[in-house]
């Protein structure tokens, strides 16, 4: 726990039909049907804020990519429950409506300039250590955003992140607290174990024990379910040999590549809001009269880090870095690139307030030569000519499959090799028969029993297979005589664990009676003595100290506690609790805030998990 602490301070149908509209119109009157189909375009409604299909959609996309992006190769996208997905998809997105309306409720804010700052500042959209325009629409267009609803989706996680802190910051312990925690935290114990073996020497087992087992779990032993399926792959990348690149189209997209280079700029800017404060003539006058100064001489940085109200570039002088068209607002990227270097612009006026701008520093682009990007264009235009080859090729495939007895035609169509598989069952075998939609395509009603071909399979973005069954080995009774071995051993195993436990159970209730010895070695085993252990002791079995530490302690010093533990080996090992230490030592003020901090977290998170429940046993939530 110490270390923790440290290391963290989803017919009759048309009757039907009409009745359930006739209910409705004489319950509810045309509204209800209104409202029940104008409701198809939503998932849900929160507090009398929607929650559209798309957004949901959306969602679920989101996780399916995420989950992709963690699991690498391992990701299988048959094995996704898309129900589940959705419902954690939805569930997530409720939570999240609740939480913003939440801080709306208690007027959180996040400003225009603090967002434009975030922005820049983020690592994903740097290139070289510098904010770059081309890679902030790259990465954004990954996530399916625009440049707006990016910008509207991380002011609404700001905000969340905002209530999360305040709630979450707001935790706190007492001193009593701290030390109680400190001292069960701190809290040794001196301890001693004895191992009983589970030894299957010992035992016996019967040829009618064993007949007795195999009749009474006699579906239990069963030869496995196995098929072995004959395919035909279709790889992407065997297509790159059959096409080209020309010349022109080589040169056209060098052109397009370079035409997208754009200069950098690096502006500094002194802004006053346009707020309670201040309102517009106000706000105007202030930014008039910094410029009067600035025309005197005064510094720049100065001033910005005395009067911006941009908090998050006022502390560097103004500085916003460098960053390429299409990052600020028009009227304020207007300025900016009328500018010479060094200049200072006249007031501009944006939603957030009034700007003055000065010039920092230009970046020209830096344009790469046809020769070293020629390997690249090749590649890409390559790539689309494969693409659309591939897909072509790919429902070619699924046709002829479809049309064809088995999978001879179809390879020969494509020039294409049908491969046979080893035998798996329904948990899978290596390679392609542990693909779960190879597994489930196998094991279908329509290619186990009606031998079909299956439809084509996407392995991966570059590999689609078409499969059938060219053998089934169904399930048959394995004889006593085949499985008889395996029985005896876990017979042998089973009964060996129970005498150790039998005996480990005897010696504690004599222990404890005293009429055993407390020192006293038991079948050659001696008691392995631990003095101060503490909950990570090192060389002692977790379990071990899971049990060490729920025990009771010892009334006197001459009557240990016992208890006893069995391990997954079959070994029964009784614990013998000798003593309870507490610290002695005051915690160091180092000691007493790591505590403090660990344990305030932890009550903060306690109680934003009881707002978000207030929230939502608040709310009134519709899903449709």
């Amino acid at each position: 726990m110490l270390q923790n602490i440290r290391d963290n301070s989803q017919g009759w149908i048309a009757k039907t039909i009409i009745g359930v509209i006739v209910a409705l119109l004489a319950l509810t009157g045309f509204d209800a049907i209104f409202n029940a189909t104008s409701n198809r375009q939503n998932a849900a409604e929160v507090n009398g804020e929607k929650i559209s299909q798309d957004q949901l959609s959306e969602a679920v996309n989101l996780q399916r990519r995420q989950l992709q992006q963690q699991l690498g190769k391992d990701f299988d996208a048959s094995l996704l429950d898309e129900k589940l997905l959705r419902e954690a998809a939805l569930k997530g997105l409720i939570e999240r409506k609740l939480l913003l309306q939440g801080a709306q409720e208690a007027d959180f804010a996040f400003s225009q300039s603090a967002l434009d700052q975030l922005i820049l500042q983020t690592p994903e959209f740097q290139v070289d250590g510098k904010f770059n325009a081309d890679r902030f629409d790259q990465v954004i267009r990954q996530m399916n955003y625009n440049r707006l609803q990016f910008r509207q989706m991380l002011e609404q996680e700001m905000l969340i992140g905002q209530l999360r802190a305040g709630l979450a910051g707001s935790g706190f312990v007492t001193d009593a607290e701290v030390d109680a925690f400190a001292r069960l935290e701190k809290q040794t114990r001196d301890f001693a174990t004895l191992t009983l073996k589970a030894d299957p020497a010992t035992v016996s087992v019967s040829d009618d024990d064993i007949k007795a087992f195999y009749d009474g779990h006699v579906d239990q032993f069963m030869s496995p379910e196995q098929v072995v399926i004959e395919y035909v792959e279709l790889k992407k990348a065997a297509f790159f040999s059959q096409v080209e690149a020309k010349e022109e189209d080589l040169q056209a997209q060098y052109q397009k590549e370079v035409s997208n280079l754009a200069e950098q700029r690096q502006a500094a800017h002194i802004l006053v809001e346009v707020s309670d404060k201040l309102n517009e003539e106000q706000a105007k006058a202030k930014i008039e009269q910094i410029k009067q100064r600035l025309d005197k001489g005064e510094d720049f940085a100065a001033l910005a880090k005395e009067f911006s109200d941009d908090s998050g570039s006022a502390a560097n002088g103004g500085d916003l870095g460098f960053a390429g068209p299409g990052v600020y607002e028009p009227a304020f990227e207007e300025s900016l690139y009328a500018l010479k270097q060094g200049e200072v612009s006249a007031p501009v006026r944006t939603q957030y307030g009034w700007h003055l701008i000065k010039l920092l520093g230009v970046q020209a682009p830096e344009v790469p030569s046809f020769e070293s990007l020629k390997p690249k264009l090749e590649h890409d235009i390559k790539a689309q000519q494969v693409e659309q080859r591939f897909v072509e090729a790919s429902k070619e495939l699924e046709d002829a499959a479809f049309e064809a007895s088995d999978l001879t035609q179809p390879a020969q169509e494509l020039k294409l090799e049908v491969k046979t598989s080893a035998p798996f069952g329904r948990e899978g075998g290596e390679g392609l028969t542990a693909n779960r939609q190879v597994l489930q395509a196998a094991y279908s009603p329509e290619v186990l029993e009606d031998g079909a071909n299956s439809s084509a399979i996407e392995l991966d973005p570059d590999t689609v297979v078409v499969l059938r069954v060219k053998e089934h080995k169904k399930p048959e009774q394995l004889g006593l005589d085949k499985v008889s071995d395996s029985i005896r051993q876990h017979l042998l195993t089973q009964k060996a664990s129970e005498a150790a436990k039998a005996k480990g159970e005897a010696l504690m209730a004599s222990l404890r009676e005293g009429k055993t010895p407390v020192e006293q070695a038991q079948d050659g085993q001696s008691w392995q003595v631990v003095e101060a252990a503490t909950r990570s002791q090192e060389g002692v079995e977790p379990v071990l100290l899971q049990a060490l530490f729920r025990m009771p302690k010892p009334a006197a010093a001459d009557k240990p506690e016992f208890t006893g533990v069995k391990l997954n080996n079959g070994d029964f090992v009784v614990i013998r609790l000798n003593g309870v230490n507490q610290p002695e030592e005051k915690l160091s003020e180092q000691e007493k805030a790591m505590y403090s901090r660990f344990l305030a977290s932890r009550s903060g998170q306690q109680d934003f998990a009881s707002f978000r429940r207030q929230l939502e046993e608040k709310a009134k939530i519709e899903r449709f």
